[in-house]
């Protein structure tokens, strides 16, 4: 991905970064992007971005489940070191994981990777071996709480995560449910101090897995209903993979896709223009 990135050539890369130059939020999350300790390959595409007249000073991707090594035979086919044993599924330590870029400073609030899946209160452990249960996290990537500093000094949290596909693996159709179903736990718990933002991969295809919490989430008195709109083109047909869905204390002034995926992939850029009300 580095090479891809450093590049110029690569048609994925190259869609990616003229869609976010055509788009120009001011903070964006960016999922299935692999992640290296010294980030060394999101200050590459950062790079690219400035190059091209977008500037994101500030950069977050923590380490995440994805090729995080369990050290577990996790999927049950008696062997180890598979990319399904690891924490999230990787053949790699951060195979496809998530990375947020910023015009504004971003920070870590709370970061839920390590919460294990047994600690969701009604989890859906039917397929995870019960010796398995004390270790197995919840998150196929990670679950983050985040705060976005305005330049009024206010700030929003952002809500971010990246689910399994339901459709691969006896695991994965109920840790992807009980992966959204995470933020009705968190919401249960009490909102934050400031106006916050659902935002990822709830990675849901048309006929695939139970939309359950999906739609809690949707109905929520403290959130507005999501925008509506298919973010990915699938053998099925349109879905909703990719979600923003704000907080009541949010207004909404816009909302949309970018008009065509990127090249090689099936997903589209989802953006929502979200306003504070007047302090």
């Amino acid at each position: 991905m580095l090479r891809d990135i450093r590049s110029g050539t690569d048609p994925e890369v190259e869609a990616v970064i003229a869609g976010l130059v055509a788009v120009r939020p001011d903070a964006v999350l960016l999922t299935r992007i692999d992640h290296d300790l010294n980030g060394v390959a999101l200050t590459a595409l950062a790079d690219r971005l400035r190059a091209a007249g977008l500037d994101y000073p500030y950069l977050l991707a923590p380490v995440q489940n994805r090729g995080l090594p369990s050290g577990q035979d996790l999927d049950a086919n008696g062997r180890l070191g598979d990319p399904d044993d690891a924490h999230g599924y990787g053949r790699f330590s951060g195979d496809g994981a998530m990375a947020v870029l910023s015009r504004w400073p971003v920070r870590v609030v709370a970061d839920h990777a390590g919460f294990l899946w047994a600690d969701l209160p009604d989890a859906r452990l039917a397929n995870v071996p019960a010796p398995l249960r004390a270790l197995h996290r919840l998150s196929s990537s990670a679950h983050w709480e985040l705060a976005l500093t305005l330049p009024d000094d206010r700030a929003v949290s952002l809500w971010a995560w990246a689910a399994t596909p339901p459709a691969f693996g006896a695991r994965n159709p109920d840790r992807n449910h009980d992966e959204a179903a995470f933020w009705l736990y968190r919401l249960g718990q009490g909102p934050p101090a400031h106006p916050f933002v659902l935002i990822g991969l709830p990675n849901l295809g048309p006929g695939q897995g139970d939309p359950a919490a999906l739609s809690a989430l949707a109905a929520h008195p403290l959130l507005h209903p999501p925008a509506h709109g298919a973010t990915a083109s699938l053998p099925a047909g349109p879905a909703r993979l990719s979600l923003i869905q704000p907080s009541r204390g949010l207004m909404v002034r816009g909302h949309g896709l970018h008009p065509e995926p990127p090249v090689a992939t099936r997903h589209r850029m989802v953006w929502l223009d979200l306003a504070l009300p007047p302090p």
